[in-house]
């Protein structure tokens, strides 16, 4: 079982559901307040009434003299949080208006902000599975712990989406260029390289996790953790900064790929370049300037609202919905991108994604 244990199923903040059927669990232990992501068989993926359940249990939180810290779990074995409800959002793209999708992402990011500037130790366990929205639930917090069995990820490129949810924020302050290599691959990281991207903090071995959230029940998150961390693994992509800082300084997206298959000698250069070319070449390219824009920004709320505005014209954009289509609704894994390729992309294109949405 991933960090939510069963001592965690007790009773819920919604007196209306047994915690069984809750989306999101809400519990007191000791001094902690832990917030259990309850869809497992989804992997708990995001939606919007747990955005605002969240919301709401942070903001009392927040004002409670008895809670000293707060914790994000995951229930279930896979991990603690997919991503968003991505067939909600191409449903609302393909079929709806749009006014769904943009009042969830407008919740979503609100969370994403209060999570970062919440007052008290926000400890998540990064346990397992965590992409897209789930990097948004955790990320942000005060004390990030990975394990052994983390896999974190952005996979939006590989459904014609950009990275959200605060993430073009994290990934432009990145050490060099690593930030952009995980954004226009959508590659997933173990916790070694989620350390070093700085998406995470500290290292716990997965079959600690119980003991370490008895031990937050009682004592100062800092202390807590020490405890129970461990050095991590090494990090690859601090093995691999020389030639990646070296490709992803090229400031488009046909120059990265240029640069990546310079070395003919570097198979991992030339699978990255591969990689990238099987990503929408729309999204890569608006993924490449919201993060030169995002570095550029005063802090995360600034990166938040951009990252609106780009989500918005992605909504109605043919990549997301082809993308969504291709890899969840149909998987037939055949996306047809439209532009097909990096070079057909222009300038145009690209900033009419950073327009306010009509």
């Amino acid at each position: 079982m991933t960090a939510a244990g069963p001592a965690s199923a007790s009773a819920s903040a919604e007196p209306s559901s047994s915690a069984s059927e809750a989306e999101v669990v809400f519990t007191r232990r000791g001094q902690l307040g832990e917030i259990a992501l309850n869809r497992p068989r989804a992997i708990n993926a995001l939606t919007h009434g747990m955005v605002t359940l969240i919301r709401k249990q942070l903001d009392e939180w927040a004002a409670a003299p008895d809670v000293a810290s707060v914790v994000l779990v995951g229930r279930g074995e896979r991990g603690l949080c997919a991503g968003g409800d991505i067939v909600s959002l191409y449903n609302d793209a393909t079929t709806g208006d749009g006014r769904a999708s943009l009042s969830f992402w407008a919740d979503e990011y609100a969370l994403n902000a209060a999570i970062a500037r919440f007052p008290k130790p926000y400890v998540a366990l990064m346990d397992g599975i965590v992409l897209g929205g789930g990097i948004g639930l955790s990320a942000h917090g005060s004390h990030r712990i990975v394990t052994e069995r983390s896999k974190l990820g952005l996979p939006e490129t590989g459904i014609g989406f950009i990275p959200d949810v605060g993430a073009t924020w994290l990934l432009s302050h990145a050490p060099g260029r690593l930030g952009t290599h995980l954004a226009l691959t959508a590659g997933t990281v173990g916790a070694g390289d989620a350390i070093e991207v700085g998406l995470a903090d500290s290292y716990v071995p997965s079959e600690r996790l119980p003991d370490l959230l008895v031990a937050l029940e009682e004592t100062d998150a800092d202390a807590a953790i020490a405890l129970f961390s461990m050095s991590p693994p090494d990090s690859e992509l601090a093995a691999e900064r020389g030639w990646i800082d070296a490709a992803y300084a090229a400031d488009t997206v046909p120059g990265i790929l240029a640069e990546l298959r310079a070395d003919s000698a570097n198979e991992k250069a030339l699978s990255t370049a591969s990689t990238i070319e099987r990503k929408s070449p729309i999204a890569v390219a608006v993924s490449l300037e919201s993060l030169a824009r995002a570095a550029a920004l005063p802090d995360l709320e600034s990166a938040l609202e951009q990252e609106f505005r780009v989500s918005a014209n992605a909504l109605t954009s043919h990549d997301f919905a082809e993308g969504v289509r291709a890899q969840v609704i149909d998987k037939d894994r055949n996306p047809q991108w439209e532009p097909r390729s990096a070079s057909e992309v222009d300038r145009a294109q690209i900033d009419a994604y950073f327009a306010a949405a009509t």
